[in-house]
């Protein structure tokens, strides 16, 4: 089995098989393994059909297999991979359908174990939208102060102005380093990864400017028929009403094609839980981690 790092050539194999495996968890996007290839040693293999990827940083670590193909044989070469290295097969990022599905393969040979701190957040277009009812009520207060305090725009990131965000990218992060240098450093070279191959990876995103000036961008892909997911978030946190109005008008730009917006996994992080919370989610994409043991 020999793995490969992500290239822009394999986009269209990898599509195909997380087209046909229609799942609702962030890590079966092939622009946000690309950009995160480098960090993580993210590395990929097309098993006829079943597409498995792993973070090389230590011991592999596995996706789930995903695909029109056989998915039992798939998990076995990986197996027998595992055990040529001497580590046990681990996957990680699986749903509940996934589990289920591993458990009716190798029934009793594999430790299952639920991962809180990485479930999704999985909301309606219609409510990032709309922000209605009482419990939004805060984040439209701050989008109401947005909207009479700034000369305000919002419009699609494209190719004439995608440069507005590379140079909040690198500004953002000079500001920032010093709470977290390792973890911040490390978006900071992903995102700016995915701006430089933004339109050949199939990105959507937008911008919001004040006078003319970028304040903030996101972006992210489509992950399955009617779900887009959102990689990359990024405001100034000085700019009252920034976070809230980006991520309000980006999702006016997409609730027309999409039914669903994930917003990823909180990590853990006790602030970026209680944010992601605060927005009410539709559901969590509950997601488990599995190791063999034989």
């Amino acid at each position: 089995m020999e793995f490969h790092s992500p290239t822009l050539k394999d986009k269209e194999w990898v599509q195909k098989a997380f087209d046909f495996g229609q799942t609702d968890c962030c890590e079966y996007c092939f622009g946000n393994i690309f950009m995160w290839s480098d960090i993580y040693d993210n590395k990929i293999y097309n098993d006829n059909g079943v597409f498995i990827s792993a973070d090389f940083t230590e011991s592999p670590i596995f996706c789930y297999p995903i695909g029109d193909g056989d998915k039992k044989a798939t998990i076995e070469k990986l197996l027998d991979f595992s055990k040529r290295l001497g580590v046990n097969l681990e996957f990680f990022g699986m749903t509940e359908k996934d589990r289920d599905e591993l458990q009716f393969l190798f029934p009793k040979q594999f430790e299952i174990t639920e991962e809180r701190d990485y479930f999704d957040y999985l909301y309606t277009s219609e409510s990032l939208s709309n922000l209605a009812g009482r419990k939004l009520a805060s984040k439209r207060n701050h989008i109401s102060y947005f909207e009479k305090t700034f000369d305000w725009k919002y419009e699609p990131i494209t190719k004439e102005n995608i440069h507005q965000c590379e140079l909040l990218n690198e500004h953002w992060a000079r500001l920032n380093r010093e709470k977290n240098p390792e973890e911040i450093s490390d978006e900071h070279l992903a995102i700016k990864k995915a701006l430089a191959n933004f339109f050949d990876l199939g990105f959507e995103g937008g911008i919001l400017t004040i006078e003319n000036e970028i304040v903030a961008f996101t972006f992210g892909e489509k992950l399955n028929n009617n779900t887009f997911c959102t990689h990359v978030e990024k405001a100034y946190g000085n700019i009252r009403g920034a976070y809230q109005m980006i991520n309000r008008e980006f999702a006016r730009q997409l609730k027309d094609r999409f039914e669903y917006i994930n917003r990823e996994d909180d990590t853990g992080s006790e602030g970026l839980r209680r944010a992601k919370i605060s927005y009410h989610p539709h559901r969590l994409v509950i997601k488990y981690s599995a190791i063999y043991k034989g």
